[in-house]
């Protein structure tokens, strides 16, 4: 049941069924076999489109479908950090800020330039590591929000953010490390340590620089530091091919 709220709430495909706030928190263990998923997906639709489109189109056509995949959820939670986060303001202001559901210049722009650099790093990424990139990236990004909701604290009273953080438990934490670390070494053997690493220091210095603004996380700062894992892991995998790291 868990599984099906993880899927439900992480993507656009279709499950009819209505799920408790306590069944949408506990769902975060099944975050990274969501992201497997999507993964998977991403992967058939690049060997798919592969044979009868450019490279370069079947890249803007694979952002474009994650970003559907996930329904905007995550690219939404980027925008409204990135206003939040701007500027000289207090703790509650930002808060308000990241409430509106309106996007503003700071979101605009910033997501313009994630969703450009996505682009930019799949297209030089050689055809023999994107296959296994594809798959990984999402699984660990949203690994990586599973270890945010575990470690830090939640900053407002209520909220969905809230629904999780209080469900999450170490055994969901352990599992959903183990199943991430699981995929990344067998797609990337010792290099998908490496990608992990490096996903979990980003999420780590993301985490604490938005709780020094907010005093806690948020259900957008989730989604924003899923982005930006992403970004990190496309760009690590860039850097250990280019450098013929990549056994």
């Amino acid at each position: 049941m868990e599984f099906l709220a993880a899927i439900q709430f992480l993507t656009l495909l279709p499950v009819k069924r209505s799920f408790s706030a306590e069944q949408v928190g506990r769902s975060s263990v099944f975050f990274p076999v969501v992201g497997l998923l999507i993964g998977l997906i991403l992967a058939g639709l690049n060997w798919g489109l592969g044979y009868v489109l450019p490279a370069a189109v079947v890249n803007v056509l694979l952002v474009v479908a994650l970003a559907v995949l996930s329904g905007g959820l995550h690219l939404d939670g980027l925008a409204d950090t990135l206003d939040g986060m701007a500027g000289h303001r207090s703790t509650e202001e930002r808060l308000t800020i990241m409430k509106d559901s309106r996007i503003g210049g700071f979101g605009a722009i910033g997501l313009a330039l994630f969703l450009l650099v996505e682009y930019v790093t799949l297209n030089s990424i050689p055809g023999s590591v994107k296959l296994p990139l594809l798959i990984v990236a999402p699984v660990i990004s949203r690994w990586t929000m599973v270890n945010s909701i575990y470690w830090y604290p939640y900053a407002r009273p209520s909220g969905l953010g809230k629904a999780f953080k209080e469900a999450v438990k170490a055994s969901h934490f352990v599992i959903a490390t183990l199943v991430s670390l699981a995929v990344a070494a067998v797609l990337f053997r010792w290099a998908g340590v490496i990608i992990m690493a490096g996903a979990w220091l980003a999420a780590t210095m993301t985490a604490c620089h938005f709780i020094s603004r907010l005093r806690g996380l948020t259900g957008d700062n989730y989604g924003a530091i899923n982005e930006i894992v992403l970004v990190v892991v496309l760009i690590i995998t860039l850097l250990l091919s280019h450098n013929h790291w990549l056994l």
